[in-house]
């Protein structure tokens, strides 16, 4: 079941929390040595939190907006007394001494916490195979990658083994990974969620947000993480609306742009029919569709893969095996010097994308280097702000591919980081402008892998997007659309 469904079971005693709870570990223990969706789980303490539940709600008590709901947080956000490793060697064992501002307002709405995600490490990547843990696989066909960094995130929604996820997107993270998994992903608007003990990769563009089966669900977990924070200086200070509301099927007279940079060289010919076929039915809802354009989306990824590594560069710079985590064996020995056991700590530590990206970082930041790159690739990124603040003059929300292609087979392009980053090229740039957007189920290609249908909306307009998404979710069950592996079947033998 859906988690709006499931609230209203175990709040009117339909269902215990402690029994969706079992269930769902059940669940895990099925298909979790096929999926590797998790890096940690956390059985004994979520059975305890259902069991509080149940007795809060025995009681006559109010059990939470997400009261008695799992829920899955990816393991680069903090949980008191539990591991936080972003997937990485060089945290392996590094257990949070307190709680993101977002993992508290899960707990304070009764959502019930079952374990940390995998992802790709330190959320660089686009595959979920950087992980110092190994690879996720896609529920939908096993032999094929589940998207990234949040892939674990939302492989697990799509295998059953959670209700609710939280991802994190600093380019395309939380959207990529829903697109080839056949699940929602919502990217709120930089600064409506708090990054807050969120183990920071790019701060300009990390953002936080959720992963379910269905737009209702992904309005209900945002009603539970938005919000302002004072611990978090980019947390804009904006009342969150209650995102519910926007769930109506209409969308008469909201005016949909199609940018026609988005849809050329490199779009899957599946991808884009599954695009345009969505398009034409929202259309024929009443929507108002044109073309728009968006000049300077072909220098996204360039100007991504300079600021992107330079805060990474920066950001990571903090994890020396001094202060907490892995440290080289080699520490002890007397004729070691500081500098090289933070050399050996961190060139044992990291994995080769990340050492990839703290290099590019570091080089872009460099005396000589900082105008001809860093400089030149915020101000396009401002440029890139500027194309969308006024296409969003003349339109209300902007329809394209999530991705170029479908999810392809584990290991097909690991060893060429080009072809990786480039798979980014429909998400960067609403991290770049700080948009809100939503990936959501729109069709299957050829070979029966899902295809993602992004919208973006203005500024904390997660509202539209939320009701455009819905509206075109109600007259479609792509959403509803299960992979064999939840039936029991796995790559079509049983």
């Amino acid at each position: 079941m859906t988690a709006h469904e499931l609230v209203k079971k175990i709040k009117n005693r339909e269902l215990s929390s402690e029994e969706v709870t079992v269930s769902i570990f059940k669940r895990i223990e099925e298909v979790e040595g096929k999926v590797k969706a998790f890096v940690s789980r956390a059985k004994d303490l979520a059975v305890k939190q259902a069991r509080e539940i149940d007795s809060r709600i025995a009681g006559g008590g109010d059990p939470g907006i997400l009261g008695g709901v799992p829920v899955l947080i990816k393991d680069n956000i903090n949980v008191t007394g539990t591991r936080t490793t972003c997937s990485s060697k060089i945290l392996h064992n590094f257990v949070s001494p307190y709680d993101a501002t977002v993992t508290k307002k899960l707990r304070d709405a009764g959502a019930v916490f079952i374990g940390k995600s995998n992802l790709d490490e330190f959320a660089m990547g686009s595959s979920t195979e950087t992980s110092h843990y190994g690879a996720t696989r896609n529920p939908w066909n096993l032999d094929c990658i589940p998207g990234g960094s949040s892939g674990g995130s939302a492989a697990a929604v799509a295998a059953g083994q959670t209700v609710l996820a939280i991802g994190s997107d600093t380019g395309g993270s939380i959207r990529q990974p829903a697109s080839f998994c056949g699940v929602v992903g919502l990217k709120p608007t930089y600064g409506r969620v708090s990054r807050y003990g969120l183990v920071a990769f790019a701060s300009s563009l990390d953002q936080i947000g959720p992963i379910t089966r269905d737009t209702a669900d992904a309005a209900l977990l945002m009603n539970a993480i938005a919000g302002y924070d004072k611990n978090d200086s980019t947390s804009v200070d904006l009342p969150a609306p209650d995102y519910t509301r926007s769930l109506v099927k209409d969308v008469k007279d909201i005016r949909i742009g199609i940018p026609k940079e988005y849809f050329g060289e490199g779009l899957n010919k599946d991808v884009e029919k599954a695009v345009r076929d969505a398009v034409k039915l929202i259309e024929g809802q009443g929507a108002k569709v044109r073309e728009v354009s968006l000049p300077h989306t072909e220098y996204a990824v360039a100007a991504y893969y300079i600021i992107a590594p330079s805060e990474a560069s920066s950001n990571l710079a903090r994890y020396d095996g001094v202060k907490y985590g892995y440290r080289t064996e080699g520490d002890e020995n007397p004729g070691l010097s500081l500098i090289d056991v933070y050399e050996r700590t961190r060139g044992e530590g990291f994995g080769q994308e990340v050492k990839r990206r703290i290099m590019l970082g570091a080089y872009s930041l460099s005396s000589g280097y900082y105008d001809a790159y860093y400089l030149k690739a915020q101000k396009v990124r401002t440029l890139i702000k500027k194309d969308f603040d006024e296409a969003f003059g003349e339109v209300d929300i902007i329809i394209t591919p999530t991705t170029p292609t479908t999810a392809f087979r584990v290991g097909e392009k690991i060893d060429d980081p080009l072809q990786m980053y480039l798979l980014d090229i429909y998400t960067i740039s609403a991290n770049l402008a700080g948009l809100p957007g939503i990936s959501i189920p729109c069709g299957f290609d050829g070979k029966g892998m899902p295809v993602g249908l992004q919208l973006l909306a203005k500024p904390f307009d997660e509202e539209t997007l939320l009701r455009v998404a819905y509206s075109y979710e109600q007259s479609t069950d792509w959403h509803l659309r299960e992979p064999e592996l939840r039936q029991g079947r796995v790559n079509g033998k049983v």
